[in-house]
């Protein structure tokens, strides 16, 4: 068995969870980062669902992946499954993604994208339908603005700009919506 690599978009990029080898900067084509998946456990319940991200289809992402020692990869796994398919929503699959190295390497790396056909795919939304929930949900994990604010602050220390994620957060620090960094990021 060898060495692994895992894809993060979301809040496994500012919290992973999991011991790794590295951590390199990369870009997955053919899906795009989106706060697509409604949240009933984490981030929100089912009366009041907030929304996180998911890998939806169309255009790429940016992103980090982490590379696992081949003897951790049974213990990363069942930590990864029990954190991401809490519901179902995401599927686990392995995509190529390329490293920002100076060689550009591409590598095979387990990623979660949302099932688009699961009753918790939000789909495209509006910036204002986004803000409406995000603003005012709270699951296992915290308040679903953390999760939004954390993963904008991350993004821009990594040199990686989402027009629609940082205009929901500009929109929740300017309510006072910041209440730092916390929790998980699954549905």
């Amino acid at each position: 068995m060898s060495d692994f690599w895992v894809f993060a978009y979301g809040s496994l990029m500012w919290r992973p969870g999991f011991e790794f080898l590295e951590s390199v900067t990369a870009h997955l084509p053919g899906a795009r980062r989106s706060l697509c998946v409604w949240s009933w456990v984490h981030r929100g319940t089912r009366e009041h669902p907030g929304l996180v991200l998911g890998l939806d289809r169309g255009g790429s992402c940016r992103g980090v992946a982490y590379r696992v020692a081949a003897d951790k990869r049974d213990g990363v796994l069942a930590y990864l499954r029990e954190r991401e398919l809490v519901t179902d929503v995401y599927r686990e699959v392995f995509r190529p993604v390329r490293l920002d190295r100076p060689d550009r390497p591409v590598v095979r790396a387990l990623a979660y994208v949302v099932d688009s056909q699961h009753r918790q795919y939000a789909g495209r939304l509006p910036p204002e339908t986004i803000f409406r929930h995000v603003s005012n949900s709270h699951g296992r994990s915290g308040a679903n603005a953390d999760y939004v604010v954390n993963t904008v602050r991350h993004l821009r220390s990594l040199g990686f700009r989402d027009p629609v994620l940082e205009k929901v957060a500009e929109a929740l620090l300017a309510g006072g919506q910041d209440r730092g960094e916390a929790g998980h990021h699954e549905s």
